[in-house]
């Protein structure tokens, strides 16, 4: 399974979701889209939006930390 999180260090949501994959023992890349700005520009193509979280499982796209949306990608 491919997580990427694009996210902020202020970022509260960054932070539980974060908190969530390593809870599910997940392993994931995190993207700092304030100090990456190519992670920016990729985050903005993938999603259409500046929000952070922006979270990528597998391909499949989830802006903001929606755990149900979360848990059902990952099939929890």
């Amino acid at each position: 399974m491919n997580i990427k999180i694009y996210s902020t260090p202020t970022c509260p949501y960054c932070k539980l979701a974060k908190q969530y994959f390593s809870s599910k023992g997940l392993s994931y890349e995190d993207l700092d889209v304030s100090q990456d700005k190519n992670a920016l520009s990729e985050m903005v193509k993938l999603s259409g939006q500046m929000g952070v979280p922006t979270i990528v499982i597998d391909g499949k796209i989830v802006v903001g930390f929606d755990k149900a949306k979360i848990e059902e990608l990952l099939k929890v």
